[in-house]
Protein backbone atom coordinates (compact mmCIF):
# COMPACT_ATOMS: atom_id res chain seq x y z
CA UNK A 1 0.00 0.00 0.00
CA UNK A 2 3.16 2.43 0.95
CA UNK A 3 4.94 1.73 -2.53
CA UNK A 4 1.46 1.92 -4.39
CA UNK A 5 0.93 5.48 -2.66
CA UNK A 6 4.00 6.38 -3.72
CA UNK A 7 4.07 5.28 -7.46
CA UNK A 8 0.92 6.97 -7.75
CA UNK A 9 1.40 10.35 -6.01
CA UNK A 10 5.51 10.49 -7.22
CA UNK A 11 5.52 13.24 -9.10
CA UNK A 12 4.13 15.50 -6.48
CA UNK A 13 6.45 14.20 -3.76
CA UNK A 14 9.37 14.45 -5.97
CA UNK A 15 8.28 18.22 -6.67
CA UNK A 16 7.64 18.61 -2.56
CA UNK A 17 11.04 17.76 -1.87
CA UNK A 18 12.70 19.75 -4.66
CA UNK A 19 11.06 22.89 -3.13
CA UNK A 20 12.43 22.14 0.08
CA UNK A 21 15.92 21.27 -1.27
CA UNK A 22 16.10 24.35 -2.86
CA UNK A 23 15.12 26.40 -0.05
CA UNK A 24 17.25 24.37 2.41
CA UNK A 25 20.36 25.22 -0.39
CA UNK A 26 19.62 28.61 -1.11
CA UNK A 27 19.38 29.47 3.37
CA UNK A 28 22.85 27.93 3.03
CA UNK A 29 24.71 29.36 0.65
CA UNK A 30 23.73 32.80 1.88
CA UNK A 31 24.95 32.04 5.58
CA UNK A 32 27.67 30.69 3.67
CA UNK A 33 28.18 33.92 1.61
CA UNK A 34 27.52 35.80 4.88
CA UNK A 35 30.25 33.93 7.02
CA UNK A 36 32.84 34.51 3.95
CA UNK A 37 32.34 38.15 3.51
CA UNK A 38 32.25 38.77 7.19
CA UNK A 39 35.76 36.46 7.80
CA UNK A 40 37.38 38.45 4.45
CA UNK A 41 36.33 41.70 6.27
CA UNK A 42 38.29 41.07 9.47
CA UNK A 43 40.78 39.44 7.76
CA UNK A 44 41.77 42.29 5.24
CA UNK A 45 40.40 45.50 7.20
CA UNK A 46 39.83 44.08 10.62
CA UNK A 47 36.91 44.96 11.23
CA UNK A 48 32.80 44.68 10.21
CA UNK A 49 32.16 45.40 6.92
CA UNK A 50 32.07 48.44 5.76
CA UNK A 51 28.66 50.70 4.40
CA UNK A 52 30.09 50.15 0.81
CA UNK A 53 30.42 46.17 1.14
CA UNK A 54 27.31 45.76 3.31
CA UNK A 55 25.26 47.32 0.91
CA UNK A 56 26.79 44.96 -2.32
CA UNK A 57 26.48 42.01 -0.14
CA UNK A 58 22.79 42.23 0.90
CA UNK A 59 22.07 42.41 -3.41
CA UNK A 60 24.36 39.58 -4.33
CA UNK A 61 22.76 37.30 -1.24
CA UNK A 62 19.15 38.28 -2.24
CA UNK A 63 20.05 37.60 -6.08
CA UNK A 64 21.49 34.23 -5.37
CA UNK A 65 18.81 33.31 -3.07
CA UNK A 66 15.88 34.19 -5.70
CA UNK A 67 17.46 32.38 -8.28
CA UNK A 68 18.05 29.12 -6.35
CA UNK A 69 13.75 29.47 -5.10
CA UNK A 70 13.28 30.16 -9.11
CA UNK A 71 15.14 27.03 -10.09
CA UNK A 72 14.12 25.19 -7.37
CA UNK A 73 9.96 25.83 -8.28
CA UNK A 74 11.05 25.55 -11.97
CA UNK A 75 12.56 21.92 -11.74
CA UNK A 76 9.58 21.14 -9.51
CA UNK A 77 6.51 22.29 -11.94
CA UNK A 78 8.88 19.86 -14.59
CA UNK A 79 7.77 16.94 -13.16
CA UNK A 80 4.34 17.52 -14.06
CA UNK A 81 3.84 16.28 -17.68
CA UNK A 82 0.34 19.12 -18.39
CA UNK A 83 2.38 21.60 -16.95
CA UNK A 84 5.54 20.56 -19.65
CA UNK A 85 3.04 20.80 -22.39
CA UNK A 86 2.17 24.42 -21.40
CA UNK A 87 5.61 25.48 -20.96
CA UNK A 88 6.13 24.44 -24.55
CA UNK A 89 2.77 26.20 -25.93
CA UNK A 90 4.31 29.64 -24.07
CA UNK A 91 7.55 29.11 -25.61
CA UNK A 92 6.29 28.61 -29.07
CA UNK A 93 4.63 32.35 -28.91
CA UNK A 94 7.37 33.84 -26.25
CA UNK A 95 7.49 36.66 -28.26
CA UNK A 96 4.02 37.95 -27.93
CA UNK A 97 4.65 36.32 -23.71
CA UNK A 98 7.41 38.54 -23.52
CA UNK A 99 5.17 42.04 -24.63
CA UNK A 100 2.48 40.80 -22.60
CA UNK A 101 4.49 40.27 -19.28
CA UNK A 102 7.40 42.77 -19.86
CA UNK A 103 4.18 45.50 -19.79
CA UNK A 104 2.40 44.08 -16.86
CA UNK A 105 5.26 43.68 -15.00
CA UNK A 106 6.79 46.87 -15.99
CA UNK A 107 7.18 48.73 -12.51
CA UNK A 108 8.64 45.75 -10.85
CA UNK A 109 10.92 45.52 -13.49
CA UNK A 110 12.21 48.55 -13.43
CA UNK A 111 12.16 49.04 -9.16
CA UNK A 112 14.56 45.63 -9.80
CA UNK A 113 16.99 47.27 -12.29
CA UNK A 114 17.18 50.28 -10.21
CA UNK A 115 17.72 48.61 -7.05
CA UNK A 116 20.57 46.84 -8.67
CA UNK A 117 22.02 49.93 -9.92
CA UNK A 118 21.77 51.72 -6.89
CA UNK A 119 23.83 48.73 -4.96
CA UNK A 120 26.66 49.07 -8.03
CA UNK A 121 26.63 52.83 -8.01
CA UNK A 122 25.88 53.50 -4.54
CA UNK A 123 24.99 57.27 -4.51
CA UNK A 124 23.36 55.56 -0.80
CA UNK A 125 24.64 53.06 1.43
CA UNK A 126 23.42 51.20 4.34
CA UNK A 127 23.60 53.53 7.55
CA UNK A 128 23.90 56.87 5.53
CA UNK A 129 21.64 59.48 6.72
CA UNK A 130 19.52 61.28 3.45
CA UNK A 131 16.72 63.71 2.56
CA UNK A 132 14.34 62.50 0.30
CA UNK A 133 11.24 64.08 -0.57
CA UNK A 134 11.65 66.30 2.31
CA UNK A 135 12.22 62.93 4.71
CA UNK A 136 15.20 63.09 6.49
CA UNK A 137 16.48 59.46 7.71
CA UNK A 138 19.21 56.69 8.24
CA UNK A 139 19.07 54.18 5.26
CA UNK A 140 17.94 50.61 6.89
CA UNK A 141 18.40 48.31 4.21
CA UNK A 142 18.52 48.49 0.34
CA UNK A 143 16.47 45.77 -1.12
CA UNK A 144 16.27 44.89 -4.56
CA UNK A 145 12.72 46.49 -5.10
CA UNK A 146 12.39 49.18 -2.07
CA UNK A 147 14.76 51.08 -0.07
CA UNK A 148 14.00 51.99 3.94
CA UNK A 149 14.46 54.38 5.39
CA UNK A 150 14.09 54.79 9.05
CA UNK A 151 13.22 58.64 9.94
CA UNK A 152 14.55 60.12 13.14
CA UNK A 153 10.36 59.87 14.94
CA UNK A 154 11.28 55.90 14.40
CA UNK A 155 8.68 55.74 11.18
CA UNK A 156 9.77 53.97 8.24
CA UNK A 157 9.75 55.32 4.39
CA UNK A 158 9.25 52.70 2.03
CA UNK A 159 10.48 54.03 -1.54
CA UNK A 160 10.16 52.40 -4.70
CA UNK A 161 14.35 52.01 -6.18
CA UNK A 162 12.52 53.52 -9.15
CA UNK A 163 12.20 56.84 -7.47
CA UNK A 164 14.99 57.11 -6.00
CA UNK A 165 17.20 56.34 -9.05
CA UNK A 166 15.21 59.42 -10.92
CA UNK A 167 15.33 61.62 -8.19
CA UNK A 168 17.23 64.10 -6.74
CA UNK A 169 18.36 62.63 -2.98
CA UNK A 170 20.39 65.07 -0.65
CA UNK A 171 23.15 62.43 1.07
CA UNK A 172 24.64 63.91 4.35
CA UNK A 173 27.16 61.33 4.57
CA UNK A 174 28.12 60.17 1.39
CA UNK A 175 31.45 61.54 2.11
CA UNK A 176 32.31 61.99 6.08
CA UNK A 177 30.47 59.57 7.97
CA UNK A 178 30.11 62.85 10.60
CA UNK A 179 27.06 64.82 10.81
CA UNK A 180 26.60 68.32 12.15
CA UNK A 181 23.95 68.82 14.40
CA UNK A 182 22.19 72.07 15.52
CA UNK A 183 20.66 73.16 18.36
CA UNK A 184 19.03 76.53 19.34
CA UNK A 185 19.44 78.67 22.55
CA UNK A 186 17.09 82.22 22.95
CA UNK A 187 18.44 85.15 25.02
CA UNK A 188 15.62 87.50 26.01
CA UNK A 189 15.99 91.22 24.27
CA UNK A 190 18.80 92.92 25.03
CA UNK A 191 20.68 89.77 26.48
CA UNK A 192 24.67 90.15 25.75
CA UNK A 193 24.43 88.42 22.74
CA UNK A 194 28.73 88.93 22.04
CA UNK A 195 29.60 87.24 25.66
CA UNK A 196 26.93 84.35 24.99
CA UNK A 197 28.66 83.74 21.48
CA UNK A 198 31.71 83.47 23.10
CA UNK A 199 30.68 80.99 26.10
CA UNK A 200 28.97 78.67 23.52
CA UNK A 201 32.03 78.52 21.54
CA UNK A 202 34.23 77.38 24.44
CA UNK A 203 34.24 73.71 23.25
CA UNK A 204 36.30 72.30 20.59
CA UNK A 205 34.27 71.84 17.09
CA UNK A 206 31.38 74.02 18.34
CA UNK A 207 30.53 76.76 16.79
CA UNK A 208 27.82 79.64 17.76
CA UNK A 209 26.14 82.12 15.50
CA UNK A 210 23.29 84.92 16.15
CA UNK A 211 20.62 82.84 13.77
CA UNK A 212 17.50 85.28 14.27
CA UNK A 213 16.71 88.58 16.15
CA UNK A 214 13.11 89.83 16.77
CA UNK A 215 10.88 91.20 19.75
CA UNK A 216 10.89 88.28 21.60
CA UNK A 217 14.77 87.81 21.71
CA UNK A 218 17.85 86.90 19.96
CA UNK A 219 17.60 83.10 18.87
CA UNK A 220 21.68 81.33 19.13
CA UNK A 221 22.20 78.64 16.75
CA UNK A 222 25.14 75.95 18.34
CA UNK A 223 26.87 73.81 15.47
CA UNK A 224 28.60 70.38 16.52
CA UNK A 225 29.25 66.83 14.96
CA UNK A 226 28.12 63.64 15.60
CA UNK A 227 30.27 60.64 14.66
CA UNK A 228 27.20 58.87 13.05
CA UNK A 229 23.76 59.33 12.06
CA UNK A 230 22.65 57.62 15.08
CA UNK A 231 24.45 59.83 17.40
CA UNK A 232 22.56 62.96 16.60
CA UNK A 233 19.75 62.69 18.85
CA UNK A 234 21.81 61.76 22.11
CA UNK A 235 24.39 64.59 20.92
CA UNK A 236 21.69 67.57 20.38
CA UNK A 237 20.27 66.44 23.79
CA UNK A 238 24.23 66.82 25.52
CA UNK A 239 24.65 70.15 23.48
CA UNK A 240 21.58 71.84 24.68
CA UNK A 241 21.97 70.77 28.47
CA UNK A 242 25.58 71.90 28.33
CA UNK A 243 24.55 75.01 26.36
CA UNK A 244 22.09 76.12 28.74
CA UNK A 245 24.68 75.27 31.53
CA UNK A 246 27.19 77.96 30.32
CA UNK A 247 24.74 80.42 29.86
CA UNK A 248 24.18 80.29 33.74
CA UNK A 249 27.11 79.61 34.76
CA UNK A 250 28.04 82.90 33.07
CA UNK A 251 25.31 84.63 34.72
CA UNK A 252 23.86 85.14 31.06
CA UNK A 253 19.60 84.35 31.23
CA UNK A 254 18.21 82.33 28.96
CA UNK A 255 14.46 82.05 27.78
CA UNK A 256 14.21 78.84 26.33
CA UNK A 257 16.09 75.78 24.15
CA UNK A 258 15.09 74.18 21.15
Amino acid sequence: MYASFISEHDESITAVVTVVVAVALAQLVDRALLRRARKLSEVVAGRELSAVADTRLRLVRRLVFAVIILLGISLALSQFPAVKRVATGILASSAVLGLVVGFAARQTLANGIAGILLAITQPIRIGDLVTFEEETGEVEDVRLSYTYIRLDDGRRLIVPNERLASSSIFNHTVVDPRVQVEISVWLPPGGDATRALEVLSEEEETEARIAEVDKEGIRIAVTTWADTPRARGGEASRLRKESLQRLRDASLSSVGAA
